[in-house]
């Protein structure tokens, strides 16, 4: 057995499940199945780091990737961040933020935090199942006890306009979900926060931040591919994104 190898080895013992057939989130009249990791499972963040590796993403205490039988679409995506380079209209979103401070903090619950997170689901997706009244469900959306989370607290003249939820692997940083102040929306905070996330990645010395999935026809999804130095997961291995 080479190293490469052996890395994957202590995943056979892992049970998978597929979900039902269930209505697509992101494309219209289609039908999307999911494989979940057994939610019984003992997880850690060795363990979710090598999953990440094999396009699975983490939602809640979860970990799953899709698994449609008749759709490739969903693609695990990730940005290598020792050669990213930003683009023009990047580097004037981080000059014209300069004004913003950053706080790193342990994942943990903040009623300033699920405030914001609920005016941002209210005006950004108020159709969808995450917008919720119960600061449970945000929690468990939030953090999960096998895997360092940081919280990226985004600050404007000492007002709260941004947090990004960011697991820690073995290999890189987890981009799970930033939300913002609607507000203040002129200010880029999606892209503003991944190009944070990708300084702090690559000041630790680690590879990747992923960026979950990215479906080409999804407008929802367009900002993920206008970054540089982007693999994207092919059901087998990682291989570099050429627009077009």
């Amino acid at each position: 057995m080479n190293d490469e190898t052996s890395r994957y080895h202590q995943l056979h013992d892992y049970r998978f499940f597929v979900t039902p057939e269930h209505e697509c989130s992101y494309l219209p009249n289609r039908e999307a199945t999911t494989l979940f990791i057994d939610p019984q499972a003992e997880l850690s963040t060795q363990a979710y780091s090598l999953f990440a590796e094999l396009g699975f993403r983490r939602g809640g205490d979860h970990i799953y990737r899709p698994h449609c039988a008749l759709c490739n679409e969903c693609k695990a995506i990730r940005i290598k961040v020792n050669t990213f380079s930003a683009s023009r209209s990047q580097r004037r979103i981080l000059k014209r933020n300069h004004a913003i401070d950053i706080n790193w903090i342990d994942a943990g619950y903040k009623e300033s935090h699920f405030r914001l997170y609920q005016k941002y689901m209210l005006h950004r997706h108020n159709d969808s199942p995450m917008v919720s009244d119960n600061p449970e469900q945000y929690q468990r959306m939030m953090s999960t006890s096998w895997c360092a989370t940081k919280l990226a607290e985004f600050y404007l003249n000492q007002t709260l306009i941004a947090v990004a939820i960011t697991d820690c692997l073995e290999n890189g940083l987890s981009a799970v979900y930033t939300f913002f102040d609607p507000d203040y929306s002129d200010y880029s905070l999606g892209t503003h926060s991944i190009l944070q996330q990708i300084t702090t990645a690559k000041q630790a010395g680690l590879d990747h931040v992923y960026l979950g999935y990215w479906i080409k026809d999804c407008e929802k999804m367009a900002y993920k591919n206008r970054f540089s130095s982007l693999e994207i997961f092919n059901g087998h291995s990682w291989q570099d994104y050429l627009a077009g």
